[in-house]
């Protein structure tokens, strides 16, 4: 059913089996599909569309133009639209707001953690392919697009306009520097830091991140660099000594 007080513009439009929580907001022309949750103060923007079987947690904020597809969960604190981080430098040194003019696009079967912000594109879209799965507290930025059943743990930033491919396993606190294609089944290891293209397949761990495998035998040396050093200084002294 729905509680009261909530706001449902007159050109709003919702199917059968909609639940709307108490304080939550409906924009102009929004359109929502059958057996659609809405916990309370959620906020759906204008011009806004939702898919059937979409449950969406207390909190959250979909700005308008967003598109969201079926069998979708959003919960509490995800914001969907918020513009994207985009300013001009002037002569003197002020900021000039670019305008964000672009959507989100979030396809079917996308679960998307407390706290997550997707930005709006600054032209076209930002999209989040079907299947994909992010965790809580992950920043998105404008432009980006995540292929089909891609993974991301928390705290991960992705800088605006990378693309990230299909199947990829991206760890906590990665951080991704813009413009940047990932390929296909990427696996990256928590707080790496990606400031390059990647090839299907690739492990990576690191900052700036290596390969997998190069880490962790680089590794078995530079934590023994204190040691390995303190060796060589000695074999200095020997040789200094004649």
């Amino acid at each position: 059913g729905i509680e009261q007080p909530s706001y449902i513009s007159e050109s709003a439009k919702y199917g059968d089996g909609i639940y709307l929580g108490a304080f939550s907001y409906l924009g102009d022309n929004a359109q929502l599909g059958e057996n659609v949750k809405i916990y309370p103060n959620v906020y759906i923007g204008d011009n806004v569309k939702i898919g059937d079987n979409v449950t969406i947690f207390a909190g959250v904020k979909i700005y308008s133009e967003s598109q969201i597809g079926n069998n979708v969960t959003l919960h509490s604190g995800v914001i969907i639209g918020a513009d994207g981080f985009g300013f001009s430098p002037g002569e003197t040194g002020e900021y000039s707001k670019v305008p964000q003019i672009g959507n989100v696009i979030i396809e079917d079967h996308v679960d998307i953690g407390a706290g997550t912000t997707i930005d709006r594109a600054t032209l076209g879209s930002t999209i989040i392919r079907k299947g994909v799965k992010l965790d809580n507290q992950i920043q998105i930025a404008h432009n980006v697009e995540i292929g089909e059943n891609t993974a991301i743990a928390a705290q991960t930033g992705i800088a605006g306009s990378t693309k990230i491919g299909k199947n990829c396993l991206i760890g906590g606190q990665v951080g991704f520097a813009g413009h940047l294609t990932i390929g296909d089944r990427v696996k990256i290891q928590a707080q790496s830091g990606i400031g390059r293209d990647v090839k299907d397949g690739e492990m990576l761990q690191g900052s700036p991140a290596i390969g997998y495998n190069d880490y962790n035998k680089s590794y078995i040396h530079f934590k023994n660099l204190p040691q390995t050093m303190n060796t060589i200084h000695q074999l200095e002294k020997k040789i200094n000594n004649g």
